[in-house]
């Protein structure tokens, strides 16, 4: 009879993106280690002091005695502690600093370092700049090992030193080069190396080429039936953990427990699926840990992400317990008591019907003028009946970080119809009396939202969002123009085959130069979304400078960034009354998404251009 499956537990905290209070982080440790988790990976960049470079640490960041403390802690209550110190992709925490601005692996024509990029393998400094941050982090490493990151590293290889050694041995000896210095680097601290297993999805060729006792994480972050897929293939399926396995690497599995970027509360449903599904595929493959990641959450309220890490703490405390709702409800109730905890996940699972989720949804947060005047207000109606339903008063009262998050989401909907309603014509002082109250509740709940776990004497993200939101309400009373130009090109984008792309619209200028007028990505971050063959339709619409002459039209054009290609239709140029459909030479935007290499993530490069014509 096969032993049953048990992988050491862990979960993560994104420390990078925003500094959580250390009063709060300490108080959760011991509760972790109740829910049976056994180790906590720490993803770090500048939030933290490091004495070997005293100019990495950003204005907030934890002491070294207050990182010790933690890690203290986490001891105490029988937690080990990994680091995760990115040496590769997502060093810009380095690059930043101009006496290190030179490791950039991208150079101007000059010779010079961008502002931005990642760190070249090969500078000279490189593996003296590793060994300071992996010294100073070493008396924190009380699992014996550390990570090193290497994730999502596109820019490989366009340093001119990374040119010369890829053109003797090639990308993936590059890349596994690297990852051999880093190794024995590592190993002269008495460390073990971890690292993220992304980038061998393009470079597989340098999987015979990694240490022995490498540990590999793999990570993907939506549900699947059998194995992990490949957004930038199309969500083709993967077979790295395979590979990896027959090379005799140890492998973890890498779920994901709740934000991205702008959601206000994570989707519960796929977040439980994801989970699920690593846990199943982890005793097919044979992994030795799960680890519940965490990215970004400081744009929602960090206990309803505990309630994910505490929900997948039903899998080893009940086992046999793999029904998403009761693991939920056993989620909330761990964390804030069983007395609300059937509600509290009735209400959670409520709002994933109507997530607000993916770039589409999210440019109101930026720009009022690209909400299409065209698109039909009723499904934002609808939201809002149930946003509202779900912000109401309920007795027993809700736990405070979920209520204040059910409040902000109702704002979120309030924002939807006010603004696609104003942008109509269609809106009234009395309406935008509500609005106003409506954000003032809205800010209320952001602010709340932040000071549960941060620092109060800062402003987060959301608020500053409000704030935006605020200004552009006062000016609309006023009369002035927040919608920006009078005529829009209206159009749906349909994903039919998702990975990352980026479709603008731009105009051209009397001197022949093209202006961006809008853009967006297409990424939905939601399961539904990422299969290779979507479903997912998109209204936008971007605003257009022009007077109506007929005689002298404007030139637009259709443009695509990143990978792989959409459909395009029902594309219309309108001032909300007069309508001008435009004709397109074709219908399909982009080129097929590659299934194989390092795809280049080019931002600045156009890679497929679509003329309109009306």
């Amino acid at each position: 009879m096969a032993a049953p499956f048990s992988p050491v537990r862990s979960f993560q905290w994104d420390l990078a993106r925003q500094v959580e209070r250390l009063d709060w982080l300490l108080a959760q440790l011991p509760r972790y280690a109740d829910w049976g988790y056994q180790q906590l990976h720490l993803h770090l960049e500048d939030c933290v002091e490091f004495p070997s470079l005293p100019g990495v640490a950003r204005r907030d960041a934890y002491t070294y005695r207050q990182f010790a403390r933690l890690v203290n802690e986490a001891t105490r209550v029988g937690i080990t502690v990994v680091p995760i110190v990115n040496l590769l992709g997502h060093t810009q925490y380095l690059i930043k600093v101009p006496e290190l601005r030179d490791l950039n692996e991208l150079r101007a024509d000059d010779g010079s370092p961008f502002p931005g990029g990642q760190i070249c393998p090969l500078h000279p400094r490189t593996m003296e700049i590793a060994g300071k941050l992996l010294r100073d982090m070493a008396p924190f490493c009380t699992a014996g090992r550390v990570h090193v990151g290497l994730d999502e590293s596109f820019h490989l290889g366009r340093h001119p030193l990374s040119r010369a050694e890829i053109a003797r041995i090639g990308l993936a000896g590059h890349f596994a080069r690297h990852v051999n210095r880093l190794h024995a680097l590592a190993r002269s601290l008495g460390l073990r190396m971890g690292m993220w297993a992304d980038m061998l999805y393009f470079l597989p060729s340098a999987i015979p080429q990694l240490p022995a006792d490498l540990i590999a994480y793999e990570w993907y972050y939506y549900g699947f039936p059998r194995r992990p897929r490949v957004e930038l293939f199309n969500f083709a399926e993967s077979t790295v953990g395979e590979r990896l396995r027959a090379r005799g690497l140890t492998v973890w599995g890498c779920p994901m427990n709740g934000s991205a970027r702008y959601e206000p509360l994570p989707h519960f449903t796929d977040r439980l699926d994801n989970i699920l599904s690593w846990w199943r595929h982890g005793q097919r493959l044979g992994v030795e840990g799960l680890l519940v990641t965490s990215w970004e959450p400081f744009r929602l309220a960090i206990e309803m992400t505990t309630v994910i890490d505490a929900a997948a703490a039903t899998l080893w405390l009940n086992p046999g317990v793999e029904d998403p709702r009761e693991m939920l409800e056993r989620g909330f109730a761990r964390v804030f008591g069983p007395r609300t905890a059937r509600r509290s996940a009735q209400l959670a699972f409520q709002n994933d019907r109507h997530p607000f989720g993916g770039y589409p949804r999210w440019e109101i947060n930026d720009r009022w003028e690209t909400v299409s005047r065209r698109e039909p207000l009723a499904p934002f109606l609808a939201e809002r009946r149930l946003c509202r339903a779900a912000a109401a008063p309920s007795r027993p009262a809700l736990p405070a970080p979920l209520r204040a998050s059910l409040e902000f989401r109702r704002y979120l909907a309030e924002r939807d119809v006010f603004v696609r309603r104003a942008a109509r014509g269609l809106a009234t002082p009395a309406e935008g009396r509500a609005f106003a109250r409506a954000l003032a509740a809205g800010r209320r709940a952001a602010r709340a939202m932040w000071r549960f776990t941060r620092d109060a004497r800062r402003r987060g993200t959301n608020e500053q969002i409000l704030a935006r939101d605020a200004a552009r309400l006062q000016a609309w009373r006023r009369g002035e123009p927040v919608f920006g130009a009078k005529w829009q090109l209206c159009y749906a984008v349909h994903n039919f085959r998702p990975a990352l792309q980026l479709v603008r619209v731009e105009q051209r200028r009397p001197e022949g130069t093209w202006t961006n007028q809008q853009e967006c990505l297409t990424i939905e971050f939601q399961t539904r979304g990422a299969r290779p063959r979507g479903d997912v339709v998109r209204e936008h619409a971007a605003p257009v400078e022009w007077d109506g002459d007929r005689a002298a039209l404007p030139q637009l054009r259709f443009a695509l960034l990143g990978v792989g290609e959409v459909k395009l239709a029902d594309v219309v140029l309108t001032d909300g009354r007069v309508r001008l459909p435009a004709r397109l030479g074709r219908s399909r935007l982009g080129q097929p998404a590659p299934r194989r290499g390092l795809p280049e993530l080019d931002w600045t490069k156009v890679r497929d251009a679509l003329p309109v014509s009306f």
